[in-house]
């Protein structure tokens, strides 16, 4: 049993009329995972509620502010259980028998665009054992072919703009592995937390990692290697980065500072400090955190939404994945890759709108929008 104790820090500057904001940084209250002794304020106090959105394990501080700054402040101890196992014990579910709320996450999504990556994943991965090594072998591939640099990337980037550039930060490589994962019709999403045991001469900072549902649970994987992974706390669970930012503003709103952040070990009877390993690690038995903003129906829904076979069959964008499913596609052609290739290759004639997929054209992380278009930060 793991126990940390999270301390969070934040900064704005509003302008009038006032600010709204969506703060998504209070851990998860999960069956691994327990939260107690939360503490939150603000400077000037200013009234705000705290809901967890339904069907998921996302919780949100809401808030309106006047002008002038406000100040964050929050912490709480977390203590998080977690399941081990041998990983060549760890088969993959078979698609028949994965649950209904586990299956939205075989989908392409805004920053995951696996139906661009349907040969790249077959041709690397496609003739390796089934099971959590092969997921493994995924993350040791996006390890091995991106560098991981600060400021390389936007909170636009996808994962297809990722491969291409070959760098980025922790979400563009949980963006990668998902999308591959996916690709190979392994269930995959992306979870926010605190990077635990990265570099302790540096502050430490808000991470994303993966989980990929295998044998019947959710398993972890960090394919940036900045952190030990049993000492991940969950903050957020989505499809990807556009799920669960840390923050949502809404107004004329500025960060001037970066968030401070600590989550440091509790030592104690019956607590362990987290430490590297290398049995497949688990915080998730089940399918108890569901897709923000999906809904599956027994009806048909329109071309806009997640469709049923009924729909999917007849859209004229729906496309079929490797796993017999069908969804929307994401937009763009399949790409090539080649390791000793600077960039990717389009194999398939047509313009990639990837970037504008699924999304307002406002940056969903970091710009501030005066006309009250979201937006928010990343680690």
């Amino acid at each position: 049993m793991i126990r940390l104790d999270l301390h969070v820090e934040l900064d704005y500057q509003i302008e009038a009329p006032h600010g709204d904001f969506l703060f998504n940084i209070q851990p998860a209250r999960t069956a691994a995972q327990t939260v107690s002794d939360e503490r939150l304020s603000f400077v000037p106090a200013v009234p705000w509620r705290s809901e967890t959105v339904p069907g998921t394990t996302n919780r949100l501080i809401r808030v309106q502010a006047p002008p002038g700054t406000l100040h964050l402040t929050y912490s709480a101890t977390v203590t998080i259980r977690h399941f081990s196992a041998d990983p060549a014990t760890v088969r993959e579910t078979p698609l028949h028998e994965l649950p209904i709320d586990v299956l939205p996450y075989l989908m392409p999504s805004r920053y995951c665009e696996s139906d661009r990556l349907g040969n790249l994943a077959s041709a690397e991965f496609g003739a390796l054992p089934l099971g959590h090594e092969r997921v493994r072998a995924v993350m040791a591939w996006v390890r091995r072919n991106l560098t991981y640099a600060a400021n390389s990337s936007t909170s636009r980037t996808t994962a297809v703009e990722t491969l291409t550039e070959r760098s980025g930060v922790c979400r563009d490589f949980a963006h990668v592995m998902i999308a591959l994962c996916r690709a190979l019709s392994l269930p995959a999403r992306f979870v926010t937390g605190t990077d635990y045991g990265a570099d302790p001469s540096k502050a430490a900072d808000f991470h994303a990692y993966v989980e990929v549902y295998l044998d019947g649970r959710w398993y972890l994987f960090d394919p940036s290697a900045t952190g030990i992974p049993q000492g991940f706390l969950r903050i957020g669970t989505g499809r990807d980065a556009a799920d669960v930012p840390f923050a949502m503003m809404f107004g004329q709103v500025v960060s001037h500072y970066a968030p401070l952040v600590r989550a440091v070990a509790v030592a104690g009877p019956g607590l362990e400090l987290p430490t590297l390993s290398d049995l497949a690690l688990s915080t998730d038995a089940g399918s108890d955190a569901a897709v923000p903003g999906i809904a599956w129906a027994a009806t048909t829904t329109d071309a806009t939404g997640v469709m049923n076979a009924a729909s999917a069959a007849s859209a004229t964008n729906a496309m079929s994945t490797p796993n017999g499913l069908r969804a929307m596609n994401a937009g763009g052609p399949e790409i090539a890759w080649s390791a000793s290739s600077p960039s990717l290759a389009v194999t398939t004639a047509g313009a990639s709108s990837a970037a504008d997929a699924g999304t307002p054209g406002v940056d969903p992380y970091r710009a501030v929008d005066a006309s009250r278009t979201p937006s928010a930060f990343s680690a």
